[in-house]
């Protein structure tokens, strides 16, 4: 674990530094000189967990909502079954039709709003080969990240469907990039002293 939380430090410093100098960087110009970093969860091998996919050989489309009112549409290509504080979860993978390899998976769980990003949050994968029924893999919600409509109301953000809000706690990925100004809470999402 040592080896992959230095490995994740580093990843979440070059992010850091593309988000305060980069010009694609969803930090309006305006307030990168005061951005000193994004707050994350420190990282937990908990949170890594391998999960039994299950694909949808013809995907359902799906509209979600934006965080701009609109609505855009997936495909629900895949179902991942895992387990996480000993109790089983489901999550969605989607595709836009014509997209690419990659799977995405947008989630709420009982950090939303509170300690992580009211809109929710996002995790991708990028399976080496397609995806079959009983397939092994890793989610880790230690990559999971904040949509760039966080940051600024110039980004159209897809909301997590009702399908993936998590009934359990992942103090994992990114926390709410205002949380700063917001009363701290503790792992349970209750309000700090």
């Amino acid at each position: 674990m040592t080896d992959y939380a230095e490995r994740l430090r580093e990843n979440r410093a070059e992010k850091d530094r593309v988000f305060a100098e980069e010009r694609g960087s969803p930090i309006p110009p305006d307030e990168r000189d005061d951005f000193d970093g994004l707050d994350y969860f420190e990282p937990t091998p908990d949170y890594r967990v391998e999960a039994t996919v299950t694909v949808h050989a013809d995907p359902e489309p799906i509209g979600m909502e934006t965080s701009d009112d609109r609505t855009v549409r997936y495909l629900r290509v895949v179902t991942f079954e895992f387990t996480l504080d000993g109790e089983s979860h489901t999550l969605a993978g989607y595709r836009q039709a014509g997209g690419g390899d990659e799977v995405f998976v947008p989630f709420r769980d009982k950090t939303t709003g509170q300690q992580t990003y009211r809109g929710g949050r996002y995790m991708e994968l990028a399976p080496d080969h397609e995806l079959a029924d009983g397939d092994r893999v890793t989610l880790d919600f230690n990559l999971a990240y904040t949509p760039f409509c966080a940051f600024s109301d110039a980004f159209s953000c897809p909301l997590p469907p009702e399908e993936n809000w998590l009934e359990t706690t992942v103090p994992a990925g990114e926390r709410d990039p205002h949380a700063s100004d917001e009363p701290s809470c503790d792992s349970a999402g209750q309000p700090g002293s």
